[in-house]
């Protein structure tokens, strides 16, 4: 109960001498602090609302407006053209305003409203300017005259040290694709995937559809478009996200991975001493708006930050028919899981963050605290593991009322959600190979049990020093938390660091409340919706087959200097690797990103094309290096325009879903889109870009290396691939598939795609060394 009554402000008696009140001042003064910090947050957050607000302008710019004004009427000449005498005519009266007063209230409401009208014609350049992609169609190194006006016309009305979320009002909305264009572009993608047959019978419903059923629908989407800032988004959120009634774990939520080669402490308290305090450091600059908007690379061209809002204090809602996202404005602690136990841990003192040491403190007395778990509390997160629909129901009987309320919601506003984890992960041991294996699985799903999966993301620290991460996916996408997380482990290791000890810098204040252990009351009933919940994760992550490797033979240096695109080329070879695998040609699914557009999330690029089949066939038919070399390069040209026409809106599949719903909405059935919506996407494919190459030295300090992260399996019978292209030399695959499958091993497709990698180079560049033998005998291993 000690825990308790530190949180009470206030306690009182009633005595027969009338009421005996105690103040706790130590709890006032920490009340006074925390309200302190909330209104300067406030204040920031007001204050970048106003810049954000005029940008591309500048509040300055005001005063520089109104002096203008005021310097031309001094010289005897009226800019308004009469609007200024027009204002002054229409002031209230006043005795206590001279004329020459009543002339300066005029001219100054004058010049702000020139100062609006400019932001706004400002703005409406930027976002005209930023709906032009026709840059992204240019060869590489060739651009055109008109793109060099419009880059130069974008840097001039992008306005000076924008904040991370001055260009959120100049993006343009998403724009509605032409029904025909899309059903055309979707017949394209299937026809090496069908029968003659097949094909045709498709292309009767698909023409059908765009002759009647198509327009009704398109018109309700266009009015969507004017009206919402994406057409698209929201529906996604809500129906391919928080609709899902199947178990988020491996389903839906992905993994980020610690440095490959290179653990900065042993000292599990330590690292996560660090890791925390540079979680801090983002957020800050996260709500001081610090961070610099994401832009494509190489480019002034800006990306939506609008995923980056809910990255913090964040958690997902279940519900019986669909969960919630919930948001808060802020929390001050993090909520930590220890063998079975979990606690509160304040990251603030006096208004002030906790230093790298002082929460290594605070987490070294979680260690060594030996309470053990209270009934039904050690396996408490397998509820978040399971199916939605139990535990939306065990929440409202169970967690709906009391201390399993309180202890519900601390879990739920924290900030994130820490896990202190009793095991030994990364690549180590006599067989590194399947450590990196096992430490995938350990970051996608744990004992299905010690990771809060509701969280926006949750934070692993293992006992041997190494860290990862697991990410809820309806908020956001990959690209927004690799960018989180690359900040972090740069900020570790290379900003804050560790002593000689192995410790974190700095020194403790002695005075820091104990961090504080939550309450649980679960009742028998509720421990036996936990067991069947858990059971039904723990099968689903048996069922799990993951394989992770490095290939270093080449990287995207070499790949470039045969003139192909590093991204195109490992796509030709995970369709190669496929089609030696299983004999056959797949729906290929590849992420690409629409955050060109206001709230853009994310669109497929169909991968497996005519152009990628015909290339493949002619390798595996034995015909001759120049026909195969031929149609490798029209394969990785067809795939770079479908990347860019996914980028730029015109996708295919984003359309087709947004129209099925509006289907659905209006209750009329279409056998069209039906059948195109239950196509299964064998192959499904993400590539993880480095985002800030700046916070990484990979000349001086290449083993500081993240190997990237991954996902689970989306079919049954199918593959995930996550892979990440790091520096010049190096590519980091994660391979997913399930063990119920006969047909998938995630070790043999991965010796498959290190093959194909090897014989596409070979093909391209001839002159190329052969793979040495140890390299083939670890790729016959392998297979």
């Amino acid at each position: 109960m000690a825990e308790a009554h530190q949180a009470v402000a206030f306690q009182f008696t009633v005595t027969p001498e009338g009421i005996d009140l105690q103040l706790s001042h130590q709890a006032l003064t920490e009340i006074y602090l925390s309200g302190l910090r909330s209104w300067k947050k406030k204040l920031i957050r007001l204050k970048n609302g106003v810049i954000t607000g005029v940008y591309p302008a500048s509040p300055s710019s005001w005063l520089f407006v109104v002096i203008a004004i005021l310097a031309t009427m001094y010289m005897r000449s009226d800019p308004s053209m009469g609007l200024i005498a027009k204002i002054q005519e229409h002031l209230p009266a006043s005795q206590s305003l001279s004329a020459q007063c009543q002339t300066l209230v005029s001219a100054v409401l004058f010049s702000t409203l020139l100062w609006f009208s400019l932001i706004f014609t400002m703005r409406m350049c930027l976002k005209q300017l930023l709906s032009y992609h026709h840059w992204m169609f240019e060869q590489r190194g060739k651009m055109s005259n008109t793109t060099k006006v419009w880059v130069a016309l974008v840097r001039i009305f992008s306005g000076r040290q924008p904040l991370l979320y001055s260009y959120q009002g100049s993006l343009p909305n998403q724009p509605v694709p032409a029904v025909k264009d899309t059903v055309k572009r979707y017949l394209e993608s299937v026809r090496p995937l069908m029968t003659p047959d097949e094909f045709e019978r498709m292309t009767s419903l698909a023409t059908q559809f765009e002759s009647s059923l198509g327009n009704r629908l398109q018109w309700y989407l266009k009015l969507k478009a004017l009206w919402a800032s994406n057409y698209v988004s929201d529906w996604w959120e809500e129906y391919i996200y928080l609709r899902g009634r199947s178990p988020i774990m491996v389903n839906s939520n992905y993994y980020g991975m610690d440095f490959l080669y290179v653990t900065p402490t042993p000292i599990q308290a330590a690292r996560a001493g660090n890791t925390l305090h540079a979680f801090l450091m983002y957020r800050r600059k996260l709500n001081r708006e610090e961070l610099k908007p994401s832009r494509v690379p190489g480019t002034v061209i800006p990306l939506c930050a609008a995923q980056c809002e809910r990255m913090f204090n964040t958690t997902r809602t279940p519900g019986e028919e669909t969960d919630t996202v919930q948001h808060w404005q802020d929390s001050d602690y993090v909520a930590v899981y220890h063998r079975g136990r979990y606690f509160r841990l304040r990251m603030y003192s006096s208004s002030r963050p906790l230093s790298p040491r002082e929460i290594e403190s605070q987490l070294q007395r979680i260690l060594d605290d030996p309470s053990p778990p209270s009934p039904g509390e050690e396996k408490l997160g397998a509820l978040t593991a399971g199916d939605r629909i139990p535990w939306a129901k065990a929440r409202k009987e169970y967690f709906s009322l009391g201390v399993n309320k309180r202890s519900l919601d601390c879990i739920e506003k924290a900030a994130f959600f820490v896990t202190l984890d009793d095991d030994e992960q990364g690549m180590m041991g006599e067989d590194p190979a399947a450590s990196l294996d096992r430490y995938a699985k350990s970051l996608l799903h744990g004992k299905c049990y010690d990771r809060w999966f509701d969280k926006s993301f949750s934070v692993v620290i293992y006992k041997n020093g190494k860290i990862g991460l697991n990410a809820e996916h309806s908020w956001a996408d990959a690209p927004v938390v690799a960018h989180l997380w690359e900040y972090v482990l740069a900020t570790d290791s290379f900003q804050l660091g560790y002593n000689e000890e192995g410790h974190c810098k700095g020194e403790v204040d002695a005075s820091l409340p104990r961090p504080q252990r939550l309450s649980w009351d679960i009742t028998p009933e509720c421990q036996e919706q936990i067991s069947q919940s858990l059971a039904v994760a723990q099968a689903l992550a048996d069922d799990v087959d993951f394989h992770v490797f490095s290939f270093r033979d080449f990287g995207k240096g070499k790949i470039k200097k045969c003139c192909v695109s590093p991204d195109a080329y490992i796509q030709l070879a995970l369709q190669l690797a496929y089609y030696r695998d299983r004999g056959v040609f797949c729906l290929t699914y590849e992420a690409s990103m629409t955050r060109l557009f206001r709230e853009g999330r994310t669109e497929t690029v169909r991968s497996c094309s005519n152009e990628s089949c015909a290339f493949i066939k002619a390798l595996e038919g034995g015909e001759g290096v120049e026909v195969c070399r031929r149609l490798l390069r029209q394969a990785s040209e067809k795939h770079q325009n479908l990347y860019k026409h996914a980028m730029t809106g015109a996708g295919i599949d984003r359309h087709l879903f947004c129209l099925y719903v509006v289907s659905k909405y209006l209750g009329v059935d279409s056998p069209f889109l039906k059948e195109v919506l239950s196509e299964p996407w064998h192959l499904s494919t993400s590539q993880t870009p480095v985002q800030q190459l700046e916070l990484f030295d990979m000349v001086n300090h290449p083993e500081y290396i993240s190997c990237g992260g991954g996902f689970g399996p989306v079919a049954d019978d199918g593959y995930g691939v996550s892979y990440t292209i790091m520096g010049e030399n190096m590519m980091n695959f994660h391979i997913s598939c399930k063990h119920s499958c006969p047909q998938t091993s995630s070790h043999k497709y991965g010796g498959q795609i290190k093959q194909a990698l090897l014989d596409m180079l070979q093909l391209l560049c001839p002159d190329q060394r052969e793979p040495s033998r140890t390299d083939q005998s670890q790729t016959k291993k392998d297979l």
